[in-house]
């Protein structure tokens, strides 16, 4: 992650962000299809959650702007997703950021979600 130096660089990226991150362990199966074909399907939990994704530490070798389909394992809902950052393994996982192909702030089931999860109804 990057370093930031002044405090107003670190509050320009924040609200760059669509919504905000919450700090949260949810129990989810990824699906997909590996660069060489194959398909792969892993049990992982969230480290952060938020209302377009979440970032997940996943064994499987994936790449930025792979197709996957995420399923909430308490829930067994599943929605599309996207990988959008895959950080450098470490302990042979790697942080990967997903996101939904559609925002879906109810699917990781949070009591109360920040303000800024919540859609306006047209």
């Amino acid at each position: 992650m990057a370093q930031h130096t002044q405090t107003g660089s670190l509050v320009a990226e924040q609200k760059k962000r669509r919504s905000a991150r919450v700090l949260l362990s949810v129990p989810v199966l990824v699906k997909g299809v590996l660069a060489d074909g194959k398909e792969f399907q892993e049990e992982a939990r969230t480290l952060v959650v938020k209302a377009h994704g979440a970032l997940l530490a996943l064994n499987s070798p994936l790449r930025a702007g792979q197709a996957l389909t995420l399923t909430h394992k308490l829930t067994r809902q599943s929605l599309e997703c996207r990988t959008v950052y895959v950080g450098n393994p470490q302990g042979g996982k790697a942080q990967v950021g997903i996101e939904f192909l559609k925002a879906a702030a109810g699917f990781w089931q949070i009591d109360f979600p920040p303000e800024d999860w919540v859609v306006p109804e047209t």
